[in-house]
């Protein structure tokens, strides 16, 4: 990594805070980076409700100052009703949000030292919306740059996947979202006010998860922001990110399809190895690209009208892992960058694979399959990705290949055919292919689900008539990996996958599959295509200075993934501290504390036993102004036959007042329909 003082900068910068103004009369909280220029330049915008001031703020100082300084005003705002900006906070990706958003890009255009050309990136919630505005073609945004984020809401978020909730993160980060709406203002941007504005806050917050739990198929909420309901809307150059570790990484290759044929709109893709982070972090699994110089030609190519021969690479840049021995983190991956010309790619072609056995199969997996999962949001921490497949496999029915006599590369999105016979209305089927070396250890590649009643698609609930065979089909997320001679390909077949997916009532009886009518598919790319072809290659990674934050010593403290067993009861305990950034002071001497925990249950012959709890504890402290808060959440979510019962509790405390502030509980029980 490259650390970029001041002085080597181009432009000398300069940081103001600010408050743009939205048509409803709220104020929304600005930080600028401007170079110090009598030229308007352009601007690029980082829109999201992270908090500018204090949780965002050491990722914020690597970007936003580079790119001033290299002659951009870099501006980072919070969503209304988080971090300083006024205003109450609403669901995520909202008609408010994204009308706010319109109006801060015409600002901004309007401003003296604005050329009127508008740019605008971000990760994940930031990448979203990005690409949301895009599709609303406000005159000004000329480029976006979205990283690790969707374009379609329901089944390539947080919420649900093939048609079934994400246990794992449907709860764990509406959780999360409750106890960040739940943070005050900070007293030191907004003086005296911070406390009216904090009540009114408290008092307008609800939790997501009764929203996204009421509305369990893919029905016009999920539509509502989901770009994929119409590419021809986008209006600006999209450059399109993903990591084969995030779980958004499809959304990139569907864009560069998509996006020629449907707007017009330019748009390149980049796929590398790497977790939900900026690609340029150093975060694992590396290798990280500068990946700010690299976003620098996409700005300059449409913000400032040169050439800078961004368009003269592929569409679609991949990275093509090796193969490697299963592990929970890697500082750095094998393997290599390809080239593709569009996509579907001409040098990728679906083959299928048979599944041997007469059969048939009965698939009938314990509760607590996919304890081995892995993080769903991997962030580059020690314990994030799957560990060895083996005992999943164990648990689960698997096709394995011959050893390979050759080379298989594969780059795209496997897709799995499957006759199955199912005696019971609901049920679930989870699928991976795991790269299986001599050795016998598993390495998973990829995976994915189909919730049986969503099989004729996400907005229909079809109940299985009990005893009937039929063929389904599903695809895996995307992914770019090679199988060396010598190892096998496996698919594994299971019935369940907890906490991932939310278990069906009567999941437990399993299903019968039909080998001789199945087949996995893989998307397998000629090995020879780059022969003769320009190397793909990146600068090294490179950043403005780092914001000086400390993080004291916190002792060993609990283990980041933990799995607990109690064998008489045939429980399985995963407990989860998600490490989100922990306790940190600021060099402005702001003391941030963070605490929490995920806890998911299951009895391994019970699908109605699972439980996902979550418990969040946040701290802010200013001493020199002798202010300190403390906020405090919990929640749980089980399910019935029938219903999700969901329990949430905050409670907010002035504890220089020694004061509680807010309290409440949400009790909600909300039909089961569909997840």
């Amino acid at each position: 990594m490259r650390i970029r003082t001041p002085d080597q900068f181009p432009h000398r910068v300069v940081r103001e805070d600010m408050w743009i103004p939205t048509p409803t009369g709220e104020r929304l909280y600005a930080r600028v980076w401007r170079p110090v220029t009598d030229e308007p330049v352009p601007v690029l915008l980082e829109y999201l409700p992270y908090r500018l001031s204090d949780w965002t703020a050491p990722r914020d100082a690597q970007r936003h100052p580079w790119y001033a300084g290299h002659g951009y005003a870099s501006v980072r705002v919070d969503v209304r009703g988080h971090g300083n900006s006024e205003g109450l906070p609403g669901d995520e990706y909202d008609e408010r949000e994204l009308a706010d958003g319109e109006a801060v890009i015409a600002w901004l255009a309007a401003q003296p030292w604005s050329s009127g050309r508008v740019g605008m990136f971000g990760i994940s919630w930031g990448g979203f919306n990005s690409l949301q505005l895009a599709a609303r073609a406000p005159e000004a945004l000329k480029a976006v740059v979205t990283v690790c984020s969707t374009d379609d809401r329901y089944d390539n978020d947080v919420h649900y996947m093939g048609g079934s909730v994400l246990a794992v993160d449907m709860h764990a980060w509406a959780s999360t979202m409750l106890a960040f709406a739940c943070r005050p203002p900070d007293p030191a941007q907004v003086g005296d006010a911070w406390r009216d504005m904090w009540l009114r806050r408290l008092e307008a917050v609800e939790p997501f998860l009764h929203t996204w739990l009421g509305h369990q198929t893919r029905d016009d909420y999920w539509k509502h922001g989901s770009v994929c309901e119409d590419y021809s809307a986008v209006g600006a150059a999209v450059l399109a990110v993903g990591g084969w570790h995030d779980p958004y990484r499809d959304t990139v290759l569907r864009l560069v399809e998509h996006l020629p044929r449907r707007s017009g709109a330019p748009v390149r893709g980049l796929i590398g190895p790497w977790s939900h982070q900026y690609p340029d972090r150093g975060l694992p699994p590396g290798p990280a690209i500068g990946f700010l110089q690299e976003t620098l030609r996409w700005w300059d190519q449409w913000l400032k009208d040169e050439d800078t021969g961004v368009m003269d690479e592929p569409p679609l840049r991949s990275w093509i892992s090796e193969s490697h021995p299963p592990a929970t983190v890697y500082d750095q991956l094998p393997g290599r960058w390809v080239g593709d010309p569009s996509w579907p790619s001409p040098h990728v072609t679906m083959t299928a694979y048979g599944l041997p056995g007469s059969g048939p199969f009965t698939v009938r997996s314990p509760q607590h399959t996919g304890v081995d999962a892995g993080r769903f949001f991997p962030f580059g921490n020690d314990a994030d990705l799957p560990p060895d497949q083996r005992e999943e496999d164990g648990r689960s029915v698997c096709f394995d290949s011959a050893p390979l006599q050759d080379r298989v590369e594969v780059l795209g999105r496997p897709r799995v055919r499957l006759r199955i016979t199912s005696h019971v209305p609901r049920g679930q089927v989870s699928a991976r292919v795991c790269d299986v070396a001599p050795d016998g250890s598993s390495t998973l590649v990829t995976r994915g689900v189909l919730n049986l009643t969503a099989r004729h698609g996400r907005d229909q609930v079809v109940a299985w008539e009990p005893g009937t065979t039929e063929e389904v089909s599903f695809e895996l997320n995307g992914i770019g990996h090679a199988f060396p001679p010598g190892h096998r390909i496996r698919l594994a077949l299971s019935s369940a996958y907890w906490p991932w997916i939310w278990p069906q009532p009567g999941s437990e009886h399993g299903w019968e599959l039909d080998p001789s009518h199945s087949a996995l598919e893989l998307p397998v790319r000629d090995a020879g295509a780059d022969t003769g072809a320009p190397a793909i290659r990146f600068a090294e990674p490179e950043q403005a200075e780092p914001l000086g934050v400390r993080f004291p010593e916190a002792g060993e403290g609990r283990p980041e993934r933990a799995v607990v067993r109690d064998v008489a009861a045939g429980e399985w305990r995963l407990e989860v501290d998600p490490r989100y950034g922990g306790t940190r002071v600021y060099p402005d001497g702001l003391e941030f504390t963070e605490n929490a925990l995920e806890t998911y249950v299951i009895r391994e012959d019970d699908p109605l036993s699972a439980r996902a709890l979550s418990r969040w504890e946040i701290g802010l402290r200013r001493p020199a102004l002798g202010w300190s808060t403390h906020i405090e959440t919990r929640s749980e979510l089980r399910a019935e036959p029938d219903a999700f019962v969901a329990t949430n509790a905050v409670v907010c405390r002035e504890e220089r007042r020694g004061e509680v502030v807010f309290q409440r509980t949400w009790e909600r029980r909300i039909p089961r329909t569909a997840g």
